[in-house]
């Protein structure tokens, strides 16, 4: 399934270069692929003897396999690549802008107010908002004198 989705992505890419769709016939080839890796991974995992309970707390250990299930209910939305073009193979942009709202709560157990929890999302924001359209982060900072550095200086 990594290899058939690693495939695809790059038949996407190859396509959106090149300003072109993906042929039907490889469309249908990727979705018959995929319905077929699918199933034989679940069924696979089905003949396996269950998973015993290791500790007396907590849900019991699932296997890899149970993420194929997945797989076969969002299915339109894992294959959606290959039909929309502005669709991107990963969402990974999306996940690394929420991430270090993530960490920062995560190392020190949330924020002390909600003024400095917008204050860091406000930067944040305006950091990855520099960083994809290729901008200093520096100069961006400090673009003018009532700038998000400023206020920091002036708290």
């Amino acid at each position: 399934m990594q290899r058939l989705l690693r495939v695809a992505c790059h038949a996407t890419n190859l396509a959106r270069e090149a300003d072109e769709s993906l042929k039907p016939t490889l469309i249908a080839l990727i979705v018959r692929r995929y319905d077929a890796g699918v199933a034989e991974g679940l069924a696979f995992h089905e003949a396996q003897p269950a998973m015993g309970k290791t500790g007396k707390r907590g849900r019991a250990p699932r296997r890899v396999g149970h993420k194929l299930l997945r797989l076969l209910i969002r299915k339109q939305d894992v294959l959606r690549v290959l039909t929309g073009p502005t669709v991107s193979f990963t969402n990974n942009l999306a996940e690394q802008d929420a991430r270090m709202m993530k960490v920062q709560q995560k190392i020190s157990g949330g924020f002390r107010s909600e003024g400095g929890a917008e204050e860091f999302a406000t930067i944040r924001s305006v950091l990855s908002t520099a960083r994809k359209q290729g901008w200093s982060l520096l100069e961006t900072l400090m673009s003018n004198p009532f700038s998000l550095i400023g206020r920091l200086r002036l708290a």
